[in-house]
């Protein structure tokens, strides 16, 4: 390993226990998905909670706005939402000088201009003001009346969403889906974690104020461009696109599927695990890492048929049975 490659390694894994430090003492009970979370921040992607109401997810979201120092904004998605009330609007205004007074359009920014965005309960809006992120998440921009505004960088969604059987929820469009890196399902805590978080909640003060950060936008940033220059075998490669390509209809052992994961989630396995190798300080991909961010890539991107729903079948026991990294 060369000189320089180790001190990028060691920067990456100083950054993950840092972070993994600081977010214990507040958050309780999260396991893997604090990984998760940073394998997506350093992939550049967005990540989709699936969880119960009171699970923690605003509180996850403003731990690691505080510890990285960077911006965040909270979006409360309901069924009257607009699009407008995400990516901001154009308010006519009015100027006075001594030549006298004259009226022109200025954009103020919506919700979405954060580098941290937590699009709570996304699911309860109709399609429409759903796909008001569409830009944003893919071109990491925003266009409003013929004109185009660049999102601040780093910039991460983390939407939430309520279980479908929950009343007043619309399914994700599958085009949305796809732009989320990561899915990620959160339940209850143990009964030891929930009296870690009782107690916690006896002190009688924020302990998000007592966080000091430890990273910096610029931070994200360099790790994102180490982690494209994380060595990825090529006999690993080929078994991404062929475990990729298992998921889809035709294929031996898919028969319940009714569409399965496309080019993306190839693209998205790739750079989920090179990120996960440079957060725990290694240079290169080995089974390990594709194994840790296999099933969350490719859950929400598989649709099974309704026979296999019937019989009691699900996406994640179809990918345990194809999982070739496991």
């Amino acid at each position: 390993m060369s000189p320089s490659v180790k001190r990028i390694t060691e920067e990456a894994l100083r950054f993950r226990q840092q972070t993994l430090s600081g977010a214990s003492r507040i958050l309780i009970g999260y396991g893997d998905i604090l990984d998760l979370v940073l394998v997506s921040a350093i992939s550049g992607g967005h990540i989709l909670l699936t969880g119960l109401p009171g699970l923690g997810k605003t509180l996850l979201v403003k731990t690691l706005s505080r510890l990285w120092d960077l911006s965040f904004r909270r979006i409360q998605f309901t069924p009257d939402l607009m699009p407008a009330d995400i990516s901001g609007t154009e308010i006519l205004q009015e100027k006075t000088t001594t030549r006298g007074s004259s009226r022109f359009l200025e954009f103020v920014p919506g919700p979405v201009f954060a580098n941290l965005v937590l699009a709570d309960e996304i699911n309860r809006t109709p399609p429409r003001t759903q796909s008001a992120l569409l830009q944003a998440m893919e071109e990491r921009q925003v266009s409003v009346a013929n004109h185009t505004h660049t999102l601040p960088q780093p910039f991460l969604v983390m939407a939430t969403q309520n279980p479908l059987e929950l009343e007043g929820t619309y399914p994700l469009p599958e085009a949305q889906l796809d732009r989320f890196l990561l899915s990620l399902e959160l339940s209850y805590p143990s009964r030891e974690a929930e009296i870690q978080i009782a107690k916690m909640s006896m002190g009688g003060h924020d302990l998000l104020d007592s966080l000091q950060p430890i990273a910096h936008a610029d931070t994200i940033l360099q790790l994102q461009k180490s982690a494209d220059k994380v060595a990825m075998p090529e006999s690993l490669l080929s078994a991404i696109v062929d475990a990729v390509r298992s998921t889809r209809q035709g294929s031996a052992g898919a028969d319940m599927v009714l569409y399965g994961a496309g080019p993306r989630s190839v693209q998205f396995l790739v750079r989920a695990a090179r990120a996960r190798a440079l957060l725990t300080g290694r240079p290169g991909v080995s089974e390990e890492e594709i194994a840790f961010v296999f099933p969350n890539i490719l859950r929400h991107r598989i649709q099974l048929k309704y026979e296999a729903v019937a019989e009691g079948i699900s996406v994640d026991d179809l990918l345990q049975r194809i999982n070739p990294f496991a």
